[in-house]
């Protein structure tokens, strides 16, 4: 149940106490406006968890609300901020969320208008109104997703934090609570920092954050801070992919590709940043970037990094991509050279296809081979055969030769035979 403070802060302004009204004349010529001595707001507030609201009534009477339209001047300033909120409303209310901040001063002050012009008739002194919140004992806090589904949050611990207490992180997204999944500590193993990983994003969903800070020594003392992101918001995305570089139309090109994202992917989504070498950084919305080629004396490169811009404000850049070398001196022969030699063949080859269409070259290229004749696969046979007859009779006369050697003659026959053998090898 939320805890009720109620606060009545009166502003009485005596007519003894300032002998005129303060007046602003218009330029338009309207009456002046005049600060009514007898209007006057209250402010109280209502607590809950993760937000204060603030409310306030006026003392109008039943026929200046009909005769005027009446509209009410916020503002207020969280402590140890310089920066003041200042809102016009209809409503009596206003929801302050106080994420890390130890309170604040808020004024509220009541102006009448005229239904017809809705120039100012007269309005209210202010009201004020301090707030403190219960002590804040942590500081700094910054989260971020990277890599589409990892989710890092770091804080730092005040001086002034008690010794005895420990530091607990949670969320809450798309109607489900997660804890923290890995604690990042420091030298006196406080927790100040959560890493969690896996983690599936909804864009138009809010992630909302409640770092709660517990005293070990007395675990019902504990004080809870909130903070809410959009998803989109605190992501940084990872550099530019397929980045490229081409010489077109004398023109150094550089293409590349947006990195995957939780959110959007349309293209006017994004915007990219083109670093060159000794060149100032260029903003570009286009998946590419041209510029015209001067050929440099020295080598030159380029990188390019992205961030969500347009459909959602988002103020972390990516990494740089890895540098592409676009033109050095080598580099432009190389590529003046290849195109020069492609359009070079190209028109050699068209050439040569005319050519031989006008003199009909191709018809002798692609003539078929004519088989051989008769007589040729005669004379091949007989030829064939007759080498057959030669090898069987040489056959015989060795096998003759052989069974006519007498034993006794030994180591002369067997030379003999190995003459034999070499001899009729040679003939084959």
């Amino acid at each position: 149940m939320a805890r009720v403070t109620v606060v009545l802060v009166m502003l009485i302004l005596s007519f003894f106490q300032r002998k005129t009204p303060i007046s602003t004349s218009l330029a338009s010529g309207q009456e002046d406006v005049v600060d009514t001595p007898g209007l006057h707001n209250a402010l109280w507030i209502i607590k809950h968890e993760s937000r204060v609201i603030l409310y306030w009534s006026d003392n109008l009477t039943k026929e200046e609300t009909e005769k005027y339209t009446v509209k009410y001047i916020l503002s207020y300033k969280f402590f140890n901020t310089s920066h003041e909120w200042k809102e016009r409303l209809r409503e009596k209310k206003k929801i302050i969320r106080l994420e890390l901040h130890s309170g604040f001063n808020a004024k509220v002050k009541t102006q009448l208008f005229a239904k017809e012009t809705e120039d100012v008739i007269k309005e209210s002194g202010w009201a004020e109104f301090t707030y403190k919140a219960p002590p804040v004992y942590i500081q700094n806090l910054s989260c971020i997703i990277y890599n589409s589904s990892f989710f890092n949050c770091t804080w730092h611990i005040k001086a002034e934090a008690p010794e005895d207490i420990q530091i607990f992180f949670s969320y809450r997204h798309v109607g489900k609570d997660f804890e923290c999944q890995q604690y990042i500590k420091n030298a006196r193993k406080k927790n100040i920092g959560c890493h969690m990983k896996k983690i599936s994003f909804q864009q138009s969903k809010k992630i909302n954050l409640n770092i709660t800070v517990r005293d070990l020594r007395n675990n019902s003392r504990r004080l809870s801070y909130y903070k809410a992101f959009t998803p989109e918001t605190i992501e940084k995305l990872n550099p530019p992919i397929i980045v490229s570089v081409s010489l077109e139309n004398r023109s150094i090109k550089i293409h590349w590709k947006s990195p995957p994202t939780i959110g959007s992917e349309k293209s006017k989504c994004f915007l990219y940043q083109v670093k060159r070498t000794d060149c100032k950084i260029v903003d570009v919305t286009a998946e590419k970037y041209e510029y015209p080629f001067h050929k440099p004396a020295n080598k030159c490169a380029a990188q390019v990094r992205v961030k969500k811009e347009t459909c959602i404000r988002n103020k972390i850049w990516s990494e740089w991509s890895e540098p592409v070398f676009i033109h050095d001196e080598k580099t432009v022969d190389v590529m003046l050279l290849s195109l020069t030699s492609f359009c070079l063949l190209i028109f050699l080859g068209g050439l040569l296809l005319c050519a031989c269409r006008r003199y009909r070259c191709l018809e002798f290229i692609t003539m078929p081979v004519p088989h051989p004749s008769d007589n040729i696969k005669t004379w091949l046979e007989a030829d064939e055969t007759h080498h057959q007859k030669q090898m069987s009779m040489q056959m015989e006369m060795h096998s003759e030769v052989t069974m006519g050697i007498p034993e006794e003659n030994g180591d002369e026959s067997i030379q003999q035979q190995k003459c034999l053998k070499e001899s009729v090898l040679e003939d084959l």
